[in-house]
């Protein structure tokens, strides 16, 4: 039942019946109505954007966080494969290419950038853009010079295999065995020659054996001579042996190789004698570095102890012969 509503007249002194039209009903009741409603809409609207979230929203955030927590686990990762790689081009500079006698990379090449165009410009524009382009420069140049070092560690090992070779051909045993040897005999440097009557270099070492001991090549390497000298060695072999060495072996009975051959280090090559200008059975042995003749003895590591060499650095020093050569 619709409720009717009377208005006191104070004139007639009686309550009168109010009747209302639709536009007094619309701006006093409706109206008023419509605009709290919809302030209060807004209101609510308002503080549901800024206080409240979607599931779309949650779950998005939730991705968010997975890739801001993914990103710093990586760069954690960055810094300690960084800090790895530092310790191995350390001892690749201050080690490796120390040995080997090659000049340590320089900073500019470890530490060099790269080039062109702004290469992290799809990553900008993102609320974690910065994160992300940190972290994929660091990883950028933890590559860069993960590749520089790749490449020097080429670089040795190319190195390592040819110091094998080098040390596979440097002459480094006594040509005739502890064994089959007499005794040691003229040493290396200078004395007076008894024919010629001045004072010359003896090039080489004599080695005393009976005829017919064998000989044998103290490095790897190719015959070079094989014949008979006109300057006194009689039958003698020479072998170069690369990286600047070469090695005379003089006087033999007879002579096993040929020129051209190629040897390995304990081939025999021929025999002991006494031919050319010599006055009993012996071994003439040289060693040469770029033509330039050094002390034999120096280079017996491969094939003698710590005792037996020094024992033979005394007999070279006090070994006084009659053996010579021309």
């Amino acid at each position: 039942m619709k409720r009717e509503k009377y208005q006191f007249n104070a004139e007639t002194l009686s309550y009168e019946k109010v009747s209302f039209s639709f536009k007094q009903f619309f701006l006093q009741k409706l109206l008023p109505q419509s605009i709290a409603s919809l302030l209060l809409g807004t209101i609510f609207a308002i503080l549901g954007t800024y206080y409240l979230s979607s599931p779309l929203e949650n779950q998005l955030q939730t991705e968010n966080d997975n890739i801001k927590y993914s990103y710093k686990q990586l760069n954690n990762k960055i810094h300690k494969v960084s800090t790895t790689l530092a310790d191995l081009q350390e001892s690749d500079d201050d080690v490796y290419r120390t040995i080997f006698g090659v000049e340590p990379i320089p900073a500019t090449v470890r530490n060099a950038g790269y080039g062109g165009t702004d290469r992290y410009k799809p990553l900008k524009g993102y609320a974690e853009s910065n994160l992300m382009i940190n972290s994929t420069r660091e990883l950028d140049a933890v590559s860069k010079k993960l590749i520089v070092q790749s490449n020097s560690y080429d670089e040795i090992v190319t190195l390592v295999k040819d110091k094998e070779k080098m040390l596979a051909c440097i002459p480094a045993i006594r040509p005739i065995t502890n064994k089959d040897l007499t005794r040691f005999g003229s040493p290396f440097g200078y004395r007076m020659h008894p024919i010629l009557g001045y004072l010359r270099l003896h090039a080489g070492i004599d080695l005393t054996a009976p005829k017919g001991t064998p000989i044998y090549a103290s490095g790897n390497g190719v015959i070079t001579r094989a014949d008979a000298s006109n300057r006194g060695y009689g039958k003698h072999v020479r072998i170069s042996h690369g990286y600047g060495y070469t090695t005379v072996y003089a006087h033999m009975s007879k002579m096993l190789v040929k020129p051209g051959q190629k040897v390995k280090r304990g081939d025999l090559i021929g025999l002991v004698g006494s031919t050319g200008l010599s006055t009993c059975a012996h071994l003439h042995y040289e060693v040469r570095i770029n033509n330039t003749p050094v002390n034999p003895v120096n280079f017996y590591y491969n094939d003698l102890s710590d005792e037996e060499y020094a024992q033979m650095i005394d007999e070279a020093k006090n070994s006084n012969t009659h053996i010579f050569e021309w």
